[in-house]
């Protein structure tokens, strides 16, 4: 319920002196447990941190009758009192709308534009913010680049985290509903391949049908990509169904104990992914080969390479607008654009 008035006019002083820098440091010593290590995480002296303590302990005694935190001895954390986590709360989540309310601002406004990308699909952005960035420097955009793995891709976009994405997803010939609201560059697309390193007589170089994965060693991903394209074939329980001799949390600890022989088996990776850790000669790792997979099951799956953005944005914002501007850089760069998957 929002103050009235009256009770606006009748805030006690103690209330009207605590400020935003105070309520970070609070916040501060309850994520690190101490006025020493909140002052080495906020550049100041130990001295300064413990007095904006003091203060708020002093106001909260007032007001409430309880101090926020209390000293438990020395090496020991900041105890925080049920008026303190309650406090801690009321300040996170103050913080937080007030920074979503700039953020969202300063979007509007064309002050600040973030994009989210994954590793493999950095080289978009940077090609799209070579076209742009002399532009955006002389009207200080603030540009900010943000690592999304591909897990997090559409929760990134749809809590609006990020203004403009790029990345890849499993695409079926019926499309995708999730993709009705956003524009979409398309960069490339085509089928997944099997990375291995199993010799060829126990694993031929012939296309291995989908429907027959489980009788292969697989090493997957718990989310992204793969966990995405093996959930389309097999349902989400395809863990039960596949024979999955390696759990891996990214793509580069799996081609690592592919490479060492420590586990013997297959990767779905993409195709550049695969052509390229197949090229590679290492006389100390183990060999690795592609073999190519035909889709035998239903729906068909493929996997998508490109850039995303919410439609409702590019049509709320005029064309000078730097969220506009960028897009017209990346399908302005898709016209020169060498597939590589």
């Amino acid at each position: 319920m929002p103050p009235t008035l009256e009770s606006l006019l009748e805030c006690p002083p103690g209330l009207l002196d605590m400020t935003f820098d105070q309520l970070r440091t609070l916040l501060v010593v309850h994520e690190t447990g101490s006025a020493l290590r909140a002052a080495r995480v906020l550049g100041r002296e130990q001295s300064s941190v413990q007095k904006q303590l003091d203060t708020l302990n002093r106001n909260s005694q007032m007001l409430c009758g309880e101090v926020l935190t209390v000293r438990q001895g020395r090496g020991k954390d900041y105890l925080f009192t049920p008026t303190g986590e309650t406090t801690v709360e009321l300040a996170r989540t103050t913080f937080g709308k007030w920074l979503e309310s700039i953020h969202w601002s300063r979007r509007r406004l064309g002050r600040m534009l973030t994009v989210g990308t994954t590793e493999f699909t950095l080289p978009i952005v940077s090609r799209a913010w070579d076209r742009v960035s002399e532009e955006f420097r002389q009207r200080e955009v603030e540009f900010k680049v943000a690592h999304v793995r591909t897990k997090d891709l559409w929760s990134r976009l749809e809590t609006r985290q990020v203004d403009l994405i790029c990345g890849s997803i499993v695409s079926t010939p019926e499309g995708d509903l999730r993709l009705e609201e956003y524009e979409v560059v398309e960069y490339a697309r085509g089928q997944a391949l099997l990375l291995t390193n199993l010799p060829e007589g126990e694993l031929p170089d012939t296309p291995v049908q989908t429907s027959r994965l489980g009788r292969v060693p697989l090493v997957v991903p718990p989310a992204g990509l793969v966990a995405d394209l093996l959930a389309t074939w097999y349902g989400t329980n395809f863990r039960e169904r596949l024979n999955v001799v390696a759990d891996i949390d990214d793509v580069h600890y799996g081609l690592s104990l592919l490479r060492s022989g420590f586990v013997r088996g297959c990767m779905i990776v993409t195709g550049s992914i695969g052509r390229g850790m197949a090229a590679q000669e290492d006389p100390d790792a183990v060999p690795l080969r592609t073999i190519g997979l035909h889709d035998d099951l239903e729906p068909k799956a493929e996997l998508m390479t490109g850039a995303f953005v919410r439609r409702a944005d590019l049509e709320r914002y005029d064309a000078g607008h730097p969220l506009n501007r960028l897009w017209d850089a990346v399908r302005e760069d898709v016209r020169t654009y060498t597939p590589l998957a």
